[in-house]
Formats: C-alpha cells, structure tokens, sequence
C-alpha cells in the first residue's frame, strides 16, 4: 500500500476528530451553555445534516479542481470551523460552527478516499479505503477520548482549539506529501446523481442510512448512558471510549481485509448482525467499568468492520463513477449521523437513555432487512442464449 495513504488518513483524522468529537463533551456543553444533554447532542446533528446535504453539492461544484489541492482546502475550512467553536458565546452560534466545519468534512471523506484508490492497485483497493476509514477510528481511539478527558480543564473550548490545530496539521502533511491528482472528467450534478438509478445503489444506501442511524444513536450519548448505567465518570468514561476506539480500529481493518478476500456480503450481514445483537444487551452487559471496557471494545470492532466492505461494493457497482457514489455514500452515513442524534433525544427523553440502545438495535433489524434485498440474485439479459434471462448472484458480484 503507497505510504501517501496513510497522510490522507492523516486528514481523515482530522475531520473525523471534528465530527464526533461532541460525543466526548456534551457534559460540558451541556453544563457550560445550559441547556439539556439531548439538546447539545444536537451539535452532533447539525454538523451530519450540514455533511449529508453538502457533499455531493460541493462534489459537483469543485469537480474540476485537482485533487491535492481541493483536500488541503478542505482542511483549512474545518479547521477554521473548529477556530470559530473557541470564540462562539451561544448554543446558537456554536451550532453555526459545527455546521462550517461539516462542510470542509464533507469534501475532504469522499475525495481522499478517491485518491487512496487512485494511489493504490486495484488488488488492495479494500485496504486503501479501510486506511482513510482508519484515519476515523483514530478520531474515535484518540481523539474522542482525549476530548473528553481534556474538557475538564480545558473546557469544551480548547478541545475544538486542538482539533482546529489538528486540521491546520493534517493540511500540511496532504500538501507536502501527496502529489498531485487531476481531477476526474467533469460532472454535473444530474449526472453524478445517475448513479443512483441502479436499484442496488439505492438499497445500499438506504442500509447505509438505518445502519448508521442504529449505531449512531447509542453512540451520540454513550457518555451520559455509561454514567447512569456503569457509574462510569470522568476518566473512566475516557477509558471506555478509548476501548470503543480501539476496537473500531481493529473492525475496520479486518472488514478491509475481509472484503479483499471474501467480497462484501459476508462481512457486512456478520457486521450488521453482531451491532443488532450487542445494542440489544449493552444495559444489561455494560454494568460495571471492566466489564464495559470489553463490551465497548466489541462494540466499536463490529460496527466499524461495515465501512470498508460498504465502500467496496458500491464501488464495485459503479468502479466508472466511484467519487460519486462515495460522494452519496458519505451523505448517507452523515445522515444516519443526523437522524440519530434527532432520534436518541427523543428516545431519552420519551423512555429514559437506559432504553436507548436495544430501541436502536431494533431499527438495525430493519437495516438487515435492506441488506437481504440488495443480496438477492438479479437478472441480466442474456446475449446470445436464446434472449433468456440469466440470474447472477449478487454474493458472488459483491
């Protein structure tokens, strides 16, 4: 795998550190600008709409710039999105904040995640896309768990003060050590929206959007939920997030690894199957801290194992149009991103945040669902047989 991938993993840190990093201080937010924890979750939400509806928008409009330089720009304005959260006085202005840094995010996922392609044999495609994906479970490892063992006392400002500084560093390392890319053959934004009339990419962005949205909305307040349900605080709560992290680190790789070697069915219905089953149980396992710790590092392996063979097979159903497709891809996670701080408020504060994750893993069945549908054989005319119609597995393609 071409060393450059691992800068542009490098940035997706960077921009993955800036989306969930709220997850880690909503304590203080909460406490800081006084207002409800479900409120401040949706800081959460607006940087994943923002996402959700400006990448393939700015996909289309900044089609024509090359590569290298489109990503460090991208850098720059979520840097300058987390600068601005530092000085922001009110909830009100924090959540515009959250929205400017979205939108350097929603340019930068997509595009290096093009360029690791790019830079890297088709044989290892999985991986180069598993690496930038790893770049956001560092954001998880690292970066969540430090901001919220660091808003303690350095408040919620200077740990959006740190990520700024992250970004401005991600910047320079795209600039100085990935060579230039030119941009792919211009495409408007009804064309790049045509890759969505193949059924399959449709389905899979839809399991994309529920999938999330179940994993998600436990996740956004898994902080306050781990309080009141293992007693965990302060550093334990870093701790548990850490163990999250790490574990999503070691999903992501082996879902890469596993897509390279087995296509993208399996790994995603086991994936999909294992988050379902341990939402379900996470009040009655996540108790106590140790136990938690193990729970949480499972957690995190098998959600993030999704992405890589996600990535894969809606690449593989449009290798033409690969940047557009994972343009709407990145919507469809940023927007299960959305719903999910939308949905986890409601739930909390319907039922109480105990009964969140077995409510999210009951939406997760309806993900399952999505996902058989995609597997189904579909039929392809055949040439020169007689005009009959030919079913081809959709496990064997994927």
């Amino acid at each position: 795998m071409s060393p450059r991938t691992y800068l542009l993993a490098l940035g997706a840190f960077a921009v993955g550190t800036s989306g969930y990093i709220v997850s880690g201080v909503l304590p203080e937010v909460s406490h800081e600008l006084e207002v409800s924890v479900a409120t401040a979750g949706q800081l959460g939400t607006a940087f994943a709409i923002a996402y959700a509806i400006a990448s393939p928008l700015l996909a289309a409009f900044t089609g024509r710039w090359e590569r290298r330089r489109l990503l460090v720009i991208a850098l720059v304005v979520s840097a300058v999105g987390n600068a601005l959260a530092v000085v922001a006085p009110t909830y009100e202005l924090l959540l515009g904040t959250r929205i400017i840094a979205a939108l350097g995010a929603a340019v930068y996922t997509p595009a290096a995640t093009v360029v690791a392609t790019v830079l890297n044999p088709p044989e290892r495609r999985g991986r180069a896309v598993a690496m930038v994906f790893g770049g956001l479970t560092f954001a998880l490892i690292i970066g969540v768990p430090a901001g919220n063992l660091l808003s303690g006392p350095l408040g919620y400002h200077g740990v959006f003060a740190l990520v700024a500084v992250v970004s401005v560093i991600g910047a320079v390392a795209v600039w100085l050590g990935v060579p230039t890319v030119e941009a792919p053959s211009a495409v408007g934004l009804r064309e790049r929206f045509a890759v969505a009339r193949d059924p399959r990419v449709r389905l899979m962005l839809g399991v994309t959007v529920v999938g999330v949205l179940s994993a998600m909305a436990a996740f956004t307040y898994v902080a306050p939920f781990l309080a009141a349900n293992a007693g965990a605080r302060g550093s334990a709560v870093s701790f548990l997030l850490l163990g999250y992290g790490l574990g999503a680190c070691v999903g992501n790789s082996l879902g890469g690894r596993l897509a390279d070697r087995f296509g993208s069915m399996v790994p995603l219905f086991v994936s999909l199957g294992a988050a379902i089953v341990l939402l379900g149980t996470l009040p009655f396992t996540a108790t106590n801290v140790p136990v938690a710790a193990v729970v949480m590092f499972v957690w995190g392996m098998v959600t993030w194992a999704y992405n890589p063979p996600a990535q894969n097979f809606l690449i593989g159903l449009a290798p033409a149009n690969s940047g557009l497709v994972l343009s709407l891809n990145a919507s469809a996670i940023y927007l299960g991103v959305g719903l999910s701080g939308v949905f986890g408020g409601l739930v909390i504060n319907t039922v109480g945040i105990r009964a969140l994750p077995p409510i999210a893993g009951i939406v997760g069945l309806f993900a399952i669902g999505l996902l058989v549908l995609v597997s189904r054989p579909v039929r392809e005319p055949a040439v020169e047989d007689g005009g009959q119609d030919r079913e081809v597995p959709e496990l064997a393609r994927g």
